[in-house]
């Protein structure tokens, strides 16, 4: 029995070491899955300014945006596009820059009559990500962080 719970106890330190080990990867992964993220949908806003006839051409008759004109749907999908990724590499309103783009991925899906189950996978994919910066924030690496700090000390030392 002395044996059994010697194994059982050398067994919890171990797994309480790498659990604490691998936790510290945990801002390198939000860095990661932040710029991931962005760079997806930066390249597609890019893409979008580029040829803007297309686009226009596109929000008119291949995406079905709902409610909005298709011409103020191509503004703002454009814009957040741009302006959203930038702020999540950053780290700068992590989580309402990954909240925005969450729903411009989801507006994305349910505006395409048909996506290939690929690119729905990569949606998917995507979300699940920045959901993840919405529930944990930006991590470590992130301007939050360092503006959260700046205002904590700054409140405390009032």
């Amino acid at each position: 029995m002395h044996t059994l719970n010697n194994l059982v106890l050398s067994t919890s330190h171990l797994y309480r070491n790498v659990a604490s080990n691998i936790s510290l990867l945990e801002p390198l992964a939000l860095l990661a899955a932040r710029c991931y993220v962005a760079w997806a949908f930066f390249s597609s806003g890019l893409t979008k300014l580029r040829d803007w006839d297309s686009t226009l051409m596109l929000f008119e008759y291949e995406y079905q945006v709902p409610i909005l004109p298709f011409e103020l749907a191509a503004y703002l999908g454009t814009a957040a596009e741009i302006i959203l990724p930038l702020l999540l590499i950053a780290g700068l309103a992590s989580r309402f820059s990954a909240l925005g783009l969450f729903f411009v991925n989801i507006v994305a899906v349910i505006s395409l009559e048909e996506i290939a189950p690929a690119a729905f996978a990569e949606h998917i994919l995507w979300g699940v990500l920045l959901l993840q910066v919405v529930i944990f924030s930006g991590g470590r690496f992130a301007l939050d962080r360092i503006a959260e700090e700046q205002l904590f000390n700054r409140k405390a030392s009032n």
